[in-house]
């Protein structure tokens, strides 16, 4: 008894002024799982059209990631304008929200470019016979990335003008809301944009003008006069290229181990619940982090001071009840889906195990960084989540795949 009571006095200690923002990211970090299940069910079942274009299934994390990165980076460096007091309601291009709208399109359209080149080189690499050509992988690349992201960009717009309204702190919201409309919205669109492909005439024409506006787009933001929007297009391109890469690397890691997805479907609905989430919980600790070296309330020093341990901690906390609700979730997915899965009591602990494992790296790569990048005189709100998000991607599909080995699912 007295234990319960002492424990139940630290949880208050450590939320004190923190309980509105713990509440706001349990909301917006259950809206990211359950949209991410959708995602897992919705990927198992446009498996016919990943047959169809072989090669494909490479470009889909990397993807998929892409929207949560620059959208996530968005959202970040709004916040902390938003907490600094410069914030305004102008897009026009020296206002930080126009530097960051055009700075986000055009960036969607560069990398995605990117993405689809390095997919068609893991692809013929892989030896994945007959994988669709390269026009094609950027056609589908970049067609898909502008139809997801206008919609995750008018949703970052509609978070952004609750938080000017209503007080909410979007470090708290924005990467587990971006990350969960990036999952949702990247497999639909990506299938959409297929529909472009084998058309005699109107593929090629339509993948070469994509192509051209892409690197037309790249150009002009790379060399642009304004000196806010430059330095995102030249701090962003390296990060998100290589976060990209990373990315993709989940794909070869899932694709190595998928014959344990195949048997159990319901280990396959839990993956982008799993990656996501993770990457959202990293996300929370880098916005706040970077929102509070800017305001100079954390030490940018090798081992945490007493605010940045305040704030692992919260997200440690956070993440217990997402893993738990990603496991069930996955399963009774799979479930009323007719999926085979390993059982409740299976799932929940193999999404625990991997939660442990993910989270303990989370932490590390989101602290340091995060403060990696302030120190060398980068801005953590761009490099922040991008490296969070892409190497959750890579580590976190190797912890499910421990976890699955250490139970012998599959």
């Amino acid at each position: 008894m007295r234990s319960n009571l002492v424990l139940t006095a630290r949880l208050r200690a450590l939320l004190g002024p923190d309980a509105a923002g713990v509440r706001q990211s349990l909301v917006a970090l259950g809206l990211n799982s359950a949209s991410s299940l959708v995602a897992g069910a919705f990927l198992g079942a446009i498996t016919a059209t990943l047959a169809d274009f072989p090669g494909l299934l490479v470009l889909v994390p990397a993807a998929i990631g892409l929207r949560g990165n620059i959208f996530g980076a968005f959202g970040n460096r709004l916040s902390t304008s938003i907490h600094a007091g410069t914030f305004r309601w102008s897009l026009r291009r020296e206002a930080v929200l126009g530097q960051n709208v055009l700075a986000s399109m055009l960036l969607t359209m560069a990398i995605s470019l990117a993405l689809a080149v390095v997919a068609k080189g893991i692809a013929v690499g892989m030896g994945v016979p007959d994988s669709i050509d390269l026009l094609s992988m950027a056609t589908v690349s970049i067609a898909g990335g502008v139809l997801g992201s206008i919609v995750v960009l008018g949703a970052s717009l509609a978070l952004t003008a609750g938080a000017v309204r209503y007080g909410w702190d979007l470090d708290n919201v924005t990467a587990p809301l971006v990350s969960s409309m990036g999952d949702v919205l990247t497999l639909p669109a990506l299938y959409l944009a297929t529909y472009l492909l084998g058309i005699s005439i109107v593929t090629p024409v339509v993948g070469l003008v994509l192509v051209a506006a892409a690197l037309a787009f790249l150009a002009a933001g790379w060399r642009s006069t304004t000196e806010g929007l430059r330095r995102i297009v030249h701090e962003s391109v390296p990060v998100l290229l290589a976060a990209g890469c990373v990315s993709a690397g989940a794909g070869v890691a899932l694709e190595k181990s998928f014959d344990r997805f195949d048997t159990l479907p319901a280990l396959l609905v839990l993956v982008p619940a799993h990656l996501s989430s993770s990457g959202a919980l990293g996300g929370i600790l880098s916005g706040r982090l970077s929102s509070k070296l800017f305001l100079g309330l954390v030490a940018p020093t090798a081992r945490p001071d007493r605010e940045a341990r305040h704030d692992i901690s919260l997200v440690v906390l956070l993440a217990v009840p997402v893993y738990l609700a990603n496991g069930a979730g996955a399963h009774l997915v799979a479930r009323a889906l007719g999926q085979a899965s390993p059982g409740l009591f299976d799932m929940v602990v193999l999404s625990l195990i991997g939660g442990a494992l993910a989270i303990s790296f989370v932490v590390a790569v989101a602290y340091y960084g995060t403060i990696a990048a302030y120190r060398t005189g980068l801005d953590p709100d761009t490099y922040g989540i991008p490296v969070v998000s892409s190497s959750v991607d890579l580590v976190g599909s190797l912890t499910l795949i421990i976890g699955i080995a250490l139970l012998g699912l599959g």
